[in-house]
């Protein structure tokens, strides 16, 4: 008897210490709706609540990103909400179509913690698939985030870069050397690639250059150097922010990637930078891995010291 009173305990013990270790990730409040005059999914990312802490002060910077699987072809991010467990979004997506490809989607709804110095953190995610969802009417509701993988960061190539600053002279000249493993971005599976440097001190742009643009190749060799004046009295407060593009001869040029170097900036960025300081009148080349334009961007609105 004693061992069978022994043996319940146990093991309601075991589903308590079950239960203790389900972990919670927070939820998401969403709407869904379907235009089938237009071929639309509309996609409203309302709040979160009770999000899981990622950083060290014991809150995050979340954001939502949106896309749909499995060809990823088109992903959506909203604004991040700084240092905030239940923000709000307010923010609408459409993905365009046809009711008949729906079925064999699944909606990814995927919440990150922007961290503006290393890969962002998988928050929770909530996965739908589209043939569970009745789009005969809106769909509006709050779910509970589960535990997502990290996403396989894109790669969009890497750049050469080198840096020269003579203090004497107030003079720094860049030197935009070659790229490789470009994201390709045209229909051939190919880019047009030219780059572009914009000068900047203590966040206000002080200049810009461009190269010329190099057709059809993934790996494009410029050797094109551009020379600004900078006391030395300014050069530590100084940013070069370098952007590839791919041309677009009918529509808008479009940003293969992105890369922060000087002031405010961390890794090699940062390194580079230094070297360059330690090295008075003597070229320092690095390689620098792109990264998308909207995270370098959002990285810079952060107030720096």
């Amino acid at each position: 008897m004693i061992d069978v009173m022994f043996s319940v305990i146990k093991e309601g013990e075991g589903k308590e210490g079950e239960e203790e270790e389900k972990e919670n990730f927070g939820k998401l409040e969403f709407t869904l709706d379907y235009n089938f005059t237009d071929n639309q999914l509309i996609v409203g990312i309302l709040q979160a609540e009770n999000l899981a802490a990622m950083d060290m002060g014991g809150t995050s910077d979340p954001y939502v990103k949106v896309y749909m699987l499995p060809d990823k072809k088109k992903k959506f991010e909203t604004k991040v909400q700084r240092k905030n467990l239940c923000p709000v979004f307010n923010e609408t997506f459409i993905f365009k179509i046809p009711y008949q490809e729906l079925g064999g989607q699944t909606l990814v709804l995927q919440v990150f913690d922007f961290d503006r110095f290393g890969k962002h953190d998988v928050i929770g995610q909530i996965s739908i698939p589209m043939n569970s969802v009745d789009l005969a009417q809106p769909l509006h509701e709050w779910r509970d985030l589960v535990g997502g993988e990290k996403e396989e960061v894109e790669k969009l190539g890497d750049i050469c870069i080198s840096l020269r600053y003579v203090p004497t002279a107030g003079k720094l000249t860049i030197n935009i050397m070659e790229a490789k493993h470009l994201k390709a971005m045209d229909c051939g599976g190919l880019s047009d690639p030219f780059v572009k440097v914009v000068l900047q001190h203590q966040g206000k742009r002080l200049k810009k250059k461009k190269t010329t643009v190099k057709q059809n190749t993934l790996n494009p060799y410029f050797n094109e150097s551009f020379s600004f004046e900078i006391p030395f009295g300014q050069i530590q407060k100084v940013q070069v922010l370098i952007t590839v593009y791919d041309y677009d001869k009918l529509g808008s040029n479009d940003a293969i990637g992105k890369v922060w170097i000087g002031f405010g900036a961390s890794g090699v960025g940062l390194r580079h930078w230094s070297d360059m300081l330690a090295n008075p009148r003597r070229p320092v080349a690095q390689w620098h891995a792109l990264c998308p334009e909207e995270e370098v961007d959002e990285a810079l609105k952060k107030p720096l010291r």
